[in-house]
């Protein structure tokens, strides 16, 4: 979109007509993660002063969700999938297949800019490491968690979440 672009802009800095215009010029790619497994990833990185996975989630889930980091705000709220029509929506653990497909349909050749993803190769671990730390927390804190992310559970398809039950 030509008009005020600099690396500062944001979106909230143009009128609606002028967003609406940028919307429809752009092809809109959103990449999903499990909300589970960002907060798994989060609490790894250290990102959180908490000793174990259950106390930080209790503190996520202390903070509410207007005072949610970006690691681990939902998704829905940050993306806002109901009023921008993404073109994809690429799931964390299928780029590989589903990158292909996007390069293929905007017309980029496939083969020559697919790099070696390894989010299908930590599925496994994911699943392992999931089941783990889910089993730490308490009946409650997996209700909450649950609620917490209920919009992103159910906008995106990810019903193999743990938080999905």
């Amino acid at each position: 979109y030509p008009r005020r672009q600099a690396p500062e802009t944001q979106l909230r800095d143009f009128n609606l007509t002028e967003v609406e215009a940028m919307l429809r010029s752009y092809t809109k790619v959103l990449f999903v993660r499990d909300p589970f497994h960002r907060l798994i990833s989060t609490f790894m990185q250290g990102m959180g002063s908490s000793p174990s996975f259950s106390s930080f989630v209790q503190d996520v889930l202390d903070s509410g969700q207007r005072n949610a980091s970006v690691a681990w705000k939902p998704l829905v709220s940050l993306c806002q999938p109901c009023f921008i029509h993404y073109d994809f929506i690429v799931v964390f653990g299928f780029f590989r297949q589903e990158l292909g497909h996007l390069l293929q349909r905007v017309g980029l050749p496939v083969n020559s800019l697919l790099l070696e993803f390894t989010d299908s190769h930590v599925r496994w671990t994911y699943s392992w490491l999931s089941e783990q730390m889910f089993n730490e927390l308490s009946l409650q804190q997996k209700q909450q968690l649950s609620h917490f992310y209920q919009w992103d559970l159910a906008a995106f398809p990810l019903s193999s979440s743990f938080l999905s039950d």
